[in-house]
């Protein structure tokens, strides 16, 4: 009797490929704030120096990127590449990280989660002005609500005042968006994962003397280390490539939305990962505010001539 032939297994789509890639991306980007405080540390009990996790990452990051460049025989970017690649190194391997890292020392990382979570919105009125798109009214209404909300919860966590750490936060979301948006113009014009390789390849002279000069002299705890190379390998490197990916397969506007959910995901990776408490006013915060981002993310963007 002849065994009948199982059919072949079934095989997902690019947009499934991309929508898993994208969420895998996104668990990956939403770990950094948790751990770039664990390896720095707080005021009261300081671990690694800030400036050493935001030009150590970038420069071991970079050391990797340069062999497997040189690995896959990538070739050198064009002449009118070099600019954009350090646009976007001054956003996401300076700007970002920096402002980030010291914020992070006087704030906890669920409070960083909720400010940050205005950063999808950021890029998207950072492309509108770079790109040379028409939002619509909707879009800006949604942007300036999610401000708003950011605003109000910085206050409100402040005690009726700001802190200077709310400052920083709000100019790394500035600088991850005009990083984001240099990045995403350059991966239409090379392979999508060398974009962020040669951003870090171009930043080493700056990151390895500096990384080298800011070595910690004193002991520093086995904790603080493991937060400086997840992200070290994952934050600044392996997660761009499945996120770039993401976004070349599965379609950047289908695949982007996944990312509305990185600051809850921020904000309860922090629970486990540094022992932050998550209370219930916080987390209202955190949801109208990813729902603003949400709604601006629907609303229609016209190309200009």
């Amino acid at each position: 009797m002849t065994a009948l032939a199982s059919p072949p297994p079934a095989r997902l789509d690019d947009a499934s490929r991309g929508l898993l890639l994208g969420a895998l991306g996104v668990f990956i980007f939403a770990l950094s704030i948790p751990m770039t405080r664990l390896a720095g540390g707080t005021a009261a009990a300081p671990q690694l120096d800030p400036l050493f996790v935001a030009l150590g990452r970038a420069a071991l990051a970079g050391l990797l990127s340069a062999a497997y460049l040189w690995l896959s025989g990538a070739s050198r970017p064009r002449r009118e590449q070099w600019a954009p690649l350090a646009w976007t190194a001054a956003g996401v391997v300076f700007g970002w990280p920096l402002l980030l890292g010291y914020a992070v020392r006087h704030v906890d990382a669920v409070h960083a989660s909720v400010i940050s979570g205005v950063l999808p919105l950021a890029t998207a009125a950072m492309a509108a002005l770079v790109l040379r798109q028409r939002p619509s009214l909707g879009f800006w209404a949604c942007a300036l609500a999610g401000l708003g909300l950011v605003i109000a919860f910085a206050w409100w966590r402040g005690a009726a005042g700001f802190q200077w750490a709310d400052g920083l936060l709000l100019g790394a979301v500035l600088s991850a968006s005009a990083g984001y948006v240099g990045g995403a113009r350059l991966s239409a014009q090379m392979p999508p994962q060398q974009v962020i390789c040669w951003v870090l390849v171009l930043s080493l002279p700056i990151t390895l003397p500096v990384a080298a000069l800011t070595w910690p002299a004193q002991p520093i705890a086995w904790s603080a280390w493991g937060g400086f190379l997840y992200v070290s390998l994952f934050s600044m490197w392996l997660g761009f490539f499945a996120w770039y990916r993401a976004l070349a397969i599965g379609g950047t506007l289908r695949v982007s939305q996944v990312q509305v959910i990185q600051p809850f995901l921020s904000m309860l990776l922090a629970v486990p990962v540094l022992g932050e408490r998550l209370d219930a006013m916080t987390l209202v915060f955190a949801l109208a505010v990813i729902a603003m981002v949400w709604l601006g993310k629907r609303m229609p963007v016209e190309t200009r001539p």
